[in-house]
């Protein structure tokens, strides 16, 4: 595979839609392309922000639109702002834009199981709420797109589908969960963290969604895997339960 060929991959990458040898490919070319480190990182993070949005079901054909679209629509090339100070903003506002809309196309395609879309605040009640998601959001973003983020995905069973991501420089993890079906009432799923044989509490996820990533709670601190299991509302301090799911951190 060529450099310029590899140039082109940053967006694949940042979604895991790279086989396993092109992965590898890219992986050592990013050791010595810092352009295409930092975009990876930005696209990463912005797939990782639309993915934690709410989802709706897309019609059945949209992803056949969307790779149709993406093959004959060409991406501008960065132009020289224009001189005046109105249309310096105007022109990095439709660059940022155009960023945002070309990682929204990649994300729609490589969803699969639905389109991650915006919301915006509908009253101002809810915006301390908004603001602590946000917070939450960017810290979950921040590991997502970590320069050294490694992540390991398997199927969780029942249609669902997990993805660990984690980050040794920050020492966090993040969990992302795809379809889960929801836990019996007044239980809830928690995670855990695997030491060696010890399962440490590392938080609870959100039992009204089936789509959603989470902040594994404490450091990662040598645990050689995940785990999750079934436990009574609020959570427990041990596993009272046989795991739904194992996984192995990435190394």
């Amino acid at each position: 595979m060529t450099t310029a060929e590899l140039h082109t991959l940053t967006g694949a990458y940042a979604l895991h839609a790279l086989s396993d040898e092109e992965r590898a490919d890219f992986e050592q070319h990013l050791a010595h392309c810092e352009a295409c480190t930092q975009e990876s990182a930005e696209l990463s993070a912005t797939a990782a922000r639309l993915g934690l949005a709410a989802t709706v079901t897309p019609r059945p054909d949209l992803r056949g639109q969307v790779l149709r679209r993406i093959t004959t629509v060409r991406q501008d090339s960065p132009r020289e702002p224009a001189l005046s100070r109105t249309g310096r903003t105007a022109g990095a506002r439709r660059w940022l834009l155009s960023r945002w809309a070309l990682a929204a196309c990649f994300a729609a395609a490589a969803a699969l199981g639905g389109t991650a879309v915006w919301q915006h605040q509908r009253a101002e009640d809810a915006q301390e709420q908004a603001r602590q998601a946000d917070q939450d959001n960017d810290r979950i973003a921040a590991v997502l797109a970590a320069p050294d983020a490694k992540s390991d995905s398997a199927q969780l069973g029942d249609g669902a589908n997990g993805t660990v991501v984690v980050s040794k420089s920050q020492d966090r993890s993040v969990f992302i969960a795809s379809g889960m079906a929801h836990p019996p009432q007044g239980k809830v799923y928690q995670l855990w963290y695997d030491d060696d044989g010890t399962m440490r509490s590392a938080g609870l996820m959100d039992t009204t969604r089936s789509d959603q990533a989470v902040l594994l709670s404490g450091g990662v601190d040598g645990a050689s895997g995940m785990g999750i299991t079934v436990e009574p509302a609020g959570g427990s301090k041990r596993p009272t339960t046989d795991p739904v799911a194992l996984m192995r951190l990435p190394a």
